[in-house]
């Protein structure tokens, strides 16, 4: 495939794929190899294929398939060197590492990718943003806060992959435990619907072609909520976006490259 789709969106496991006539990458591993394989299957592109694997941070549902993908079939994985730390603590192994700098852009094949810091609850997590074939795709999820770093960082896509995790009234809601609920409101949890739908509104612009909605919570969100929230905020400064939700159990809308 030329051009990139979300094979798995949340908490049970988060992975896209992005290919280039040259390049083919995974970013992030939270599907198990098996269903990792499948769901590239389904787009045409075989698991042989992946030329690497980049890693956001180093929670399970983004790194659960790399013991398989990068220590069996030996996948080279892309990370900081605090998320590689993680990584070799979680599986007692060594796998291929690449070791970039989170606020250094770097190039693998005919991507330049540039990692940049986000608000989450675990050491150096990142963002990025990838300029390919004359396009600009920002992937950023995982972020309790907007700085504006993100901010800055995800002006002027053609694309993007933005988290609208939760309702906040859902959370507070759910019979899920009051530590998760003040981690998932806090400022290194999760990004709200609402707050999603501001950023939108801040780095919206004529060229943003595609915004897939990502790592929607099972229980604190929908994806009628989350779509009608966001809307709702971009409507109120008079923007209109092509919108999609990537889902967790599916592959998303495939976005190909002319």
């Amino acid at each position: 495939m030329h051009g990139f789709c979300p094979l798995a969106s949340g908490s049970k496991g988060n992975c896209i794929f992005v290919g280039t006539k040259r390049t083919k990458i995974l970013i992030d591993a939270g599907l198990s190899a098996k269903a990792t394989k499948l769901r590239l299957a389904e787009i045409g592109v075989d698991i042989s294929e992946i030329d690497a694997i980049l890693i956001t941070h180093d929670h399970s549902d983004h790194i659960m398939g790399l013991n398989v993908l990068a220590g069996k079939l030996g996948i080279p994985i892309l990370a900081n060197n605090e998320t590689a730390k993680g990584i070799v603590t979680s599986f007692q192994d060594c796998p291929k590492f690449k070791i970039f700098s989170t606020g250094e852009t770097f190039e693998f094949g005919d991507m330049e990718i540039h990692p940049f810091s986000i608000q989450h609850d675990t050491l150096d997590p990142v963002a990025f943003v990838i300029e390919t074939e004359g396009k600009k795709l920002g992937f950023c999820a995982d972020i309790g806060f907007a700085t504006t770093l993100v901010q800055n960082k995800l002006k002027m896509c053609d694309y993007l992959y933005l988290e609208a995790n939760h309702q906040p009234s859902m959370v507070h809601a759910s019979p899920r435990p009051m530590v998760y609920k003040q981690r998932v409101l806090s400022r290194t949890g999760h990004l709200s619907n609402e707050a999603c739908g501001q950023l939108l509104c801040e780095v919206a612009h004529d060229g943003l072609k595609h915004v897939h909605l990502a790592h929607l919570s099972g229980e604190c969100n929908t994806p009628e909520t989350a779509i009608s929230v966001v809307c709702e905020q971009l409507q109120v400064r008079g923007i209109k976006l092509d919108i999609s939700v990537a889902p967790q159990h599916k592959i998303a809308k495939a976005i190909h490259f002319s």
